[in-house]
């Protein structure tokens, strides 16, 4: 017999509604989405969701989008994943259609949902796209060589839960003592341009003097890749996906002896409290651009707009140029950005 926590995790999303754009065509079908002429580049105005409102903006790089995302709002919670694919939709679009289902799947068997059932939920979508490269790479080898990063965001009982892996950031605004909003990163990079990620892998491959090469310029895992984690890239992760050098650019001199990127994600959880207004969940394009703060000064400073980044002089330059895709979402919780709320019930039970 299902426990009573059980039940609620069956619930709390079945009256909600998937809100996922990855194409103009979509947007063009919506009365209430905001569309700019351009077919790279959309938003959504403002939606509900368990603990108050969202909206997102994407700018994408080319015709073929490598990202996915999407919301999944119900009455008691909220699920938010944006998943950043690199050589190939197919790892960001297994994840969009797979992830959300795995934590349901493990949430409905342990009748809760915490930091373990994110990482369990993780693991189980890892371990299914693993299968999928298995199954393809005889008549498709470079999906071994595709992978995404991903950052997921829950909102269960008046609780964030956020798991990590790649270089995309959430940031949470919150009202500092000044009434000031303050920016707090809730994730960590893991990408090779940061010291204490080389410094990682090293330690992990003491054996491996070209574990981290500078490239171009740019710090690269192997001279291949800059982020540490993520979902597939299986050519980086067992032998078995070894590529052969009639694919140059993936192909390694020896074979790996150990894994060299990892899909264990980093975890945060935060119980929600009255100052919290609103949390960014955005791929790197937007944070190579933008400070943590100057993100959440933006979003304070126009609450509830729709396509508020793309009104800013520093992300119209990089909607203009296209030099990376970004992928942005807003979620707001109830309460205005300059006021403080009183009670700590705004946010449920």
């Amino acid at each position: 017999m299902l426990s009573w926590l059980t039940r609620i995790a069956m619930a709390c999303w079945r009256p909600g509604r998937q809100y996922a754009r990855m194409n103009k065509d979509d947007i063009l079908n919506d009365d209430d989405d905001s569309t700019t002429g351009d077919s790279l580049l959309w938003s959504r105005d403002l939606e509900k969701h368990s603990f108050g409102e969202f909206s997102f903006a994407v700018v994408q790089a080319n015709e073929v989008i490598e990202d996915h995302s999407q919301v999944e709002a119900g009455r008691d919670a909220t699920f938010i994943g944006v998943y950043d694919g690199h050589g190939g939709p197919d790892a960001s679009r297994f994840i969009s259609d797979h992830l959300f289902l795995n934590l349901m799947r493990h949430a409905r068997e342990r009748g809760t949902i915490s930091e373990e059932i994110l990482r369990s939920a993780v693991s189980s979508t890892e371990d299914g796209f693993l299968t999928l490269v298995r199954r393809s790479c005889g008549i498709k080898p470079l999906i071994a060589a595709v992978g995404s990063c991903c950052l997921v965001g829950v909102i269960w009982r008046g609780t964030l839960f956020v798991a990590n892996l790649g270089d995309s950031r959430a940031v949470i605004g919150s009202l500092g003592r000044s009434n000031k909003i303050v920016a707090e990163q809730l994730t960590r990079d893991h990408n090779a341009s940061m010291e204490e990620v080389r410094q990682e892998l090293k330690s992990l491959h003491p054996d491996d003097s070209h574990i981290v090469v500078m490239k171009h310029g740019v710090w690269r895992i192997k001279g291949i890749i800059q982020v540490s984690r993520s979902i597939g890239d299986a050519y980086l992760k067992r032998p078995e996906f070894s590529l052969d050098p009639s694919f140059p650019r993936f192909h390694l001199p020896e074979p790996i002896r150990r894994p060299v990127l990892t899909s264990e994600p980093s975890i945060y959880s935060r119980v929600l409290r009255p100052n919290d207004k609103f949390v960014i969940f955005a791929s790197d394009g937007l944070w190579e651009h933008l400070t943590n703060q100057e993100a959440v000064e933006i979003v304070c400073n126009n609450p509830r707009a729709v396509c508020i980044l793309l009104s800013h002089p520093v992300s119209f330059w990089l909607f203009k140029f296209r030099t990376l895709i970004f992928c942005s979402y807003f979620l707001y919780m109830s309460g205005n950005c300059k006021e403080t709320s009183q009670s700590s019930s705004t946010y449920g039970s």
